[in-house]
């Protein structure tokens, strides 16, 4: 297939290089950025309890009104309960998943994204409240926050699905993904120094403020699709709709192949990939702050600040990853198949490397050091299996990312857990055993996505009303492209 073939590389290649750097003059990347922005909420209300739970539960002086000093703390909270209001969040997460993609599909990401992050935010203002009644009642609202995040992933899919043009997949989802790790960047220690300086409390009101505001800018910029955006340009949108062609045709009801979808060892790679990432995520996620209080005895706001230089790391790998696969299947160097692969296991292997140092490594600096690599090279491994689903089969990508989802943050509920089960001393040896565990679980991931990761349009994600001699696989046929849209 020659460059002149593909669908959707001229009047959308002309448009970005008129544009330049002005991305708010593509539609489609005003998108991206308010989905970026969206998640970046999400993951702070996610993240910011792990640091807030550290001043949450440390001992403080105070004075009595007869004069007398006595060591006192908001809640006495021990490790075993830390772990279960940490993990509370994921048991409502997990289960809003598969919903948030048949939802999705049906109705289109547009809603069930908003509704995500209005509803996330709603639950952070609660935090405080239901903290002062009892931690069943904080772990009530975090179980709903959990609920209310979960569409989010499955709805970025399917409104992606509209907008992403085929040659752009990889840094447009990575774009969005950003958000879900600046947002941890960001919480981190923005979370440490509001709770030094203004109480634990504000930590919740900000981020809930936040999502707040960005609900009402959400509705009044952005649109469902192309087709219903008044404000894109004629050649944008035939950029896109030339290069989605039968993927994305005519609003149509779908039905999906469970059968298929379920039975496909393509999409099994997808879901053991992302339990390995995740349950290695999830762990330095709720754990780095209390990592970093046991091993080098920081304060919280030192915490904060030190856990977010990691997924800085992995935030800046995620973009560039994004942008070298694309750049890779454009120049024709690896097809789709390779790129998933490449950059997922490969990540997944560092990851293992990068673990084992932290394990046996006594210096500060050298744990921070491959602290930060270990979760930086995550960002690599998201432009493997988190995109997967978009190449295998666009109209039900919101489903599958549902699913995988689904099975992925089982470890949200566990790690916790595990780590407050295991670490009951806060000696480095406990810490140890975390660690091989996370190694073990990222081999397996490594293992099983390589052999059976695909990159190509399934047969059974085609529509019965599309041509087959229509529906070429764009994702393969990349490599003949001269990066016009680059």
């Amino acid at each position: 297939m020659t460059i002149e073939n593909v669908p959707g590389t001229e009047a959308g290649a002309v448009k970005d290089r008129d544009a330049g750097w002005k991305f708010w003059k593509t539609r489609r990347y005003m998108v991206v950025l308010m989905t970026l922005l969206g998640f970046l909420g999400c993951y702070s209300i996610r993240v910011c309890l792990s640091v807030a739970i550290v001043a949450m539960t440390e001992k403080f002086n105070t004075t009595l009104e007869n004069g007398t000093i006595i060591e006192d703390q908001h809640f006495d909270w021990n490790s075993k309960e830390q772990g279960l209001i940490l993990s509370s969040f994921f048991y409502g997460y997990v289960f809003t998943q598969v919903l948030g993609g048949v939802l999705a599909s049906k109705f289109g990401g547009y809603y069930i994204f908003v509704s995500g992050v209005g509803g996330s935010s709603l639950m952070a203002l609660l935090i405080p409240v239901a903290a002062s009644f009892s931690i069943y009642m904080l772990m009530t609202v975090r179980i709903l926050e959990g609920l209310f995040e979960g569409v989010t992933f499955p709805a970025m899919h399917a409104l992606l699905s509209r907008w992403a043009p085929v040659c752009e997949r990889s840094r447009m989802v990575s774009l969005c993904i950003l958000g879900c790790h600046g947002g941890t960047v960001i919480a981190m220690p923005l979370s440490g120094v509001l709770a030094a300086s203004l109480g634990w409390k504000s930590v919740f009101y900000f981020y809930g403020c936040f999502g707040t505001l960005w609900c009402i800018i959400w509705f009044l910029l952005i649109r469902s699709s192309p087709e219903n955006d008044r404000f894109i340009s004629k050649e944008e949108s035939l950029y896109i709709a030339k290069s989605l062609g039968n993927e994305n045709g005519p609003k149509e009801k779908i039905k999906h192949p469970w059968n298929k979808i379920l039975t496909s060892t393509a999409v099994w790679a997808i879901v053991i990939s992302h339990i390995a990432g995740n349950f290695g995520f999830t762990v330095f996620l709720t754990q780095m702050p209390t990592f970093f209080a046991d091993i080098l005895e920081f304060n919280v706001q030192d915490s904060g600040i030190i856990s977010a230089i990691p997924y800085l790391t992995m935030s800046c790998l995620l973009v560039f990853g994004g942008y070298l696969a694309d750049w890779l299947q454009i120049r024709g160097f690896l097809n789709t198949t390779h790129v998933r692969k490449y950059f997922t296991s490969g990540a997944l292997l560092a990851q293992c490397a990068f673990i084992l140092l932290v394990a046996f490594i006594v210096s500060p600096a050298g744990i921070i050091t491959f602290l930060t690599l270990t979760v930086g090279f995550a960002g690599l491994a998201n432009v493997g299996y988190m995109i997967n689903p978009l190449d295998l089969a666009p109209k039900h990508a919101s489903v599958i990312m549902g699913i995988s989802n689904t099975i992925a943050n089982i470890p949200g509920f566990i790690s916790p857990s595990v780590v407050g089960l295991i670490v009951t001393d806060k000696s480095k040896e406990q810490w140890q055993i975390v660690f091989f565990i996370v190694v073990g679980i990222n081999v397996i991931g490594c293992l099983f996505y390589w052999f059976f990761a695909k990159g190509d349009l399934q047969p059974w994600a085609v529509s019965s009303s599309t041509d087959p001699a229509e529906s070429v696989n764009v994702n393969d046929s990349e490599k003949n492209i001269a990066g016009k849209t680059l």
